[in-house]
């Protein structure tokens, strides 16, 4: 057996191995933000593929933390509904279904990736998706030409925590069997924590984790205490004048005394990335190991590492030096669902095609025989 195809527990959540799809934006909501049936091909294909635990893409907690038109959310009981039916597949499947919460802040109101990505503007109206106002710590644009965020009052941002534990109370209802905070990326929670963004007076400028830490008392009130909560945090913020590692550290060991069982180590997004900062950010997004194995063992919590893990042998290796606890697996997922299935026989734990779906195996193990057949015809013959 494996270390990356052993069962995990967490709190009273188990998987069947440790392999996990990251949470992976699609812009295809429809207009009320509500997921659809491409959703639900699209994730549980992984399910089927093998993977142990599977998110839903960043699900938005209130209608301007969307980043695009096309992004989900959870900020109204009717969007339950599609996203239950998508955690049901996921289930029936044999994977955990699992969803990430999240807020972009002074990042919303964008073009999807293949209209360019940048602020929505004249010809996305005209296109019929007009911009929106965005929000944020306080008054400061991601870079030129993007928006000023209007920003939050203290009661606004005592609404969003509310607005989190909103959205949680519907992903439970939904049947998600684990759910994540989305602190990474130069979101709203990450605003929050960093200087750059955040220059407030108020007791969330002064306590810049506050709001990070009242949104993880919200999630967890609403989260049931059987099932596990993750949270995102960049590890390239220490690297690109972001969290420090010690600061870090802390706010980690503060978010375990909360709820928190699990750190996403995400290798990107470091908030230093934006244009006010007038900093150039490495485009690596290879997983930290070294750092996130530090994270792990001085905060006690169970890390997930994820970027650019390719080869079953590499995400074996991580597991085995104390430096994750699951592995993720995101874009080399799109481009092979299959991935942890056939990571299972690239490592010798799958026999017989064991762990792919019953309505598969039969016809792979009399394609394994054919292919055996074809490569030693005197052997096949002599056995005739």
């Amino acid at each position: 057996m494996t270390q990356l195809f052993s069962p995990l527990k967490i709190r009273g959540m188990q998987a069947r191995n440790r392999v996990v799809i990251s949470p992976m934006q699609q812009y295809s909501g429809d207009e009320s933000a509500r997921a659809t049936d491409w959703h639900l091909a699209h994730l549980t294909r992984f399910a089927l593929g093998g993977a142990g635990i599977v998110f839903v893409e960043s699900t938005a907690v209130e209608k301007r933390g969307r980043s695009t038109h096309g992004d989900i959310g959870l900020w109204e009981d009717e969007q339950i509904a599609p996203l239950a039916r998508v955690a049901k597949a996921l289930r029936d499947n044999g994977a955990v279904p699992a969803i990430q919460l999240g807020h972009t802040g002074r990042k919303a109101a964008t073009q999807t990736w293949w209209h360019g990505h940048g602020p929505l503007g004249e010809a996305d109206a005209a296109r019929g998706e007009p911009s929106w106002p965005v929000v944020g710590p306080s008054p400061i644009p991601v870079g030129d030409g993007w928006p000023t965020p209007q920003t939050l009052e203290t009661t606004d941002v005592e609404a969003i925590v509310r607005a989190w534990a909103d959205a949680a109370r519907r992903a439970r209802e939904a049947g998600f069997g684990a759910l994540e905070v989305h602190g990474a990326h130069g979101y709203l929670v990450h605003q929050f924590l960093s200087p750059v963004a955040n220059q407030r007076s108020d007791r969330y400028g002064q306590d810049r984790w506050r709001f990070a830490l009242e949104v993880a008392e919200a999630v967890r009130s609403e989260w049931p205490d059987d099932r596990p909560l993750f949270w995102r945090v960049s590890l390239a913020d220490p690297i690109d004048g972001g969290l420090e590692v010690d600061e870090m550290v802390g706010l980690l060991r503060a978010l375990k005394e909360r709820g928190v069982d699990v750190v996403d180590c995400s290798s990107g997004g470091g908030i230093a990335s934006y244009p006010t900062q007038g900093r150039s950010v490495s485009n690596s997004l290879l997983f930290r190991a070294e750092m996130a194995g530090h994270l792990r063992a001085a905060s006690g919590l169970q890390v997930m590492g994820v970027g650019l893990v390719i080869e079953p042998q590499q995400a074996e290796n991580y597991l085995h030096a104390g430096q994750a606890d699951l592995i993720a697996v995101g874009r080399e997922a799109l481009y092979n669902p299959n991935w942890a299935v056939h990571a299972e026989v690239s490592l010798g734990a799958n026999e017989g095609y064991a762990t792919w779906p019953l309505q598969y195996r039969n016809y792979l193990v009399r394609r394994a025989a054919a292919a055996d057949a074809l490569r030693n015809p005197n052997a096949s013959r002599s056995t005739v």
